[in-house]
């Protein structure tokens, strides 16, 4: 069990009592107010758990006194040793709770984050299933109050899509979504299936967390713009300008084309935005991976070529392998109850990297 020193408590006492006591400073400038109040309240619910553990302890060092008087009447003795064991019993439960909070936070959790869905293996099927797959995500992000913005689409002939990237923006969008990243594969017999087969086919899904320009400095000498006309179904024009742009990332070799806004600039904003977010994201993971060179979290991997998830329609059954959940409630599923998917692989990312603490 993790336990917190009783310096560590007094650490976060104190700097949450010097936050208050600078916010109250009359003179700040406003820059610095903003962002005292986002460490302040970033740090208050830690500072809440670390105030109850204070107490909490305290509460038994007294019980556990009277509990041991000689002199006190046998009741009250009795009375301390049972609210004694009860203290002790919940002890554990608060000293892990202020141990989740008091994890190395992902800065990018809070951030809103770039959905991109690719059909794979299985042809229109596939491009179907990568349709549902966004359906879902817009469902659930409009449980949660998010707000979903399609950037880019390739519709399939049949239904669904080659590939759509949206913007998804709320607090907290990327914490929640982070872990969808990889191959999720759908078990269905297809609607173009004369003999009842059932058909295996797949999708990628890749989240990145949204980047501000502070985050990824793109020099224009490293960036080669390419501008042509927008082109529908089938290759055909349906704009009789340049208007459709495609950028080139020289260092890094990425490309993004934008072509949905009739007009060039709002093209280019949305191309610079998607690439900005794929450089951050190369960044993060070259910073993962020298972190955790000795251990490779099977939840937060972020390997877009593990199969992660399936969705087995005939047994209506949806299984995320990672964590070896099975949940036979795959219609709910695809109409957005994401919920408890999402809060098991949370979960089990947080013991992960409790046991990683303990073991330190």
């Amino acid at each position: 069990m993790t336990t917190i020193s009783d310096h560590r408590l007094r650490q976060i006492a104190d700097r949450f009592a010097a936050l208050d006591a600078e916010l109250g400073n009359p003179a700040l400038q406003p820059s610095r107010v903003v962002q005292l109040s986002r460490d302040r309240a970033e740090l208050a619910p830690v500072a809440e758990a670390a105030a109850a553990l204070v107490k909490m302890r305290g509460e038994l060092a007294e019980l556990a006194a009277m509990a041991e008087d000689a002199d006190a009447d046998a009741d009250m003795r009795a009375l301390a040793n049972e609210e004694l064991h009860a203290l002790k019993a919940a002890l554990p439960g608060a000293e892990r709770d202020l141990a989740l909070k008091l994890l190395p936070r992902d800065a990018a959790d809070s951030r809103s984050a770039i959905l991109e869905i690719r059909a794979g293996t299985g042809g229109d099927e596939a491009a179907l299933f990568a349709g549902d797959l966004y359906r879902m995500y817009e469902r659930y992000a409009a449980a949660r109050g998010w707000r979903v913005e399609p950037m880019s689409a390739s519709a399939a002939e049949l239904g669904g899509y080659k590939e759509i990237i949206a913007s998804v923006t709320g607090e907290g969008v990327f914490a929640r979504l982070k872990f969808e990243s990889g191959v999720h594969r759908v078990q269905r017999v297809p609607a173009t299936e004369a003999q009842g087969r059932i058909h295996t086919s797949a999708a990628t899904v890749a989240v990145l967390p949204e980047a501000e320009e502070v985050d990824v400095q793109i020099d224009e000498k490293d960036l080669r713009i390419d501008v042509f006309r927008s082109s529908g179904p089938g290759g055909q024009s349906v704009n009789t300008t340049d208007s459709a742009v495609r950028i080139t990332h020289l260092p890094s070799g990425l490309v993004v084309s934008q072509q949905d806004e009739k007009s060039q600039h709002k093209n280019k904003a949305k191309a610079l935005k998607v690439l900005r977010a794929r450089l951050y994201e190369l960044e993060r993971a070259k910073l993962a991976d020298a972190r955790s060179a000795d251990r490779k979290s099977k939840v937060g991997s972020g390997d877009r070529s593990e199969r992660i998830r399936t969705y087995n329609f005939p047994q209506g059954r949806i299984t995320d392998h990672r964590i070896n959940l099975t949940l036979h409630r795959l219609p709910g599923v695809l109409e957005g109850d994401l919920d408890e998917l999402v809060g098991a692989l949370i979960a089990e990312d947080e013991a992960e990297r409790l046991l990683a603490l303990d073991a330190e």
